[in-house]
């Protein structure tokens, strides 16, 4: 038997899969999110419409965009995802690569109804050897 914790994170993954490594944010909103989606990112508006706009954008300006999970946590209503996100370089030149955070609040129905994240960058050289992940 599956828990309301289990469903979610494989919701939250599953949601982030579609609308980033498979570009179908339109296809992602529909299955994955509830009548109404809250965005605390600074960059995207709120709601479902600007999110579709923002990632179809994303899409064309970085075919072959890639995020890969490290972490699920679920507790509550929440889902923090941790993840790698590698966009494409211009011209040839090496991918960019991101840490981030990501955290999704679920409706009982096991939809997303809200979004925060934050976003660095990983760097080249760090003052310990631990990585980033």
């Amino acid at each position: 038997m599956t828990t309301d914790l289990e469903r979610n994170k494989a919701n939250a993954k599953a949601f982030y899969d579609m609308m980033f490594n498979q570009s179908r944010p339109r296809e992602a909103i529909e299955r994955y999110t509830g009548a109404d989606y809250i965005q605390h990112n600074p960059d995207v508006a709120s709601g479902k419409a600007a999110f579709i706009a923002y990632f179809e954008d994303m899409a064309r300006d970085y075919p072959g965009k890639h995020v890969s999970f490290i972490r699920a946590i679920a507790e509550g209503d929440l889902v923090m995802l941790h993840c790698r996100q590698e966009l494409p370089g211009p011209d040839n030149e090496p991918a960019s690569k991101w840490a981030g955070i990501d955290i999704f609040r679920f409706d009982t129905a096991g939809k997303i109804v809200e979004h925060w994240d934050v976003l660095q960058p990983v760097p080249e050289e760090m003052a310990h050897g631990n990585g980033m992940f």
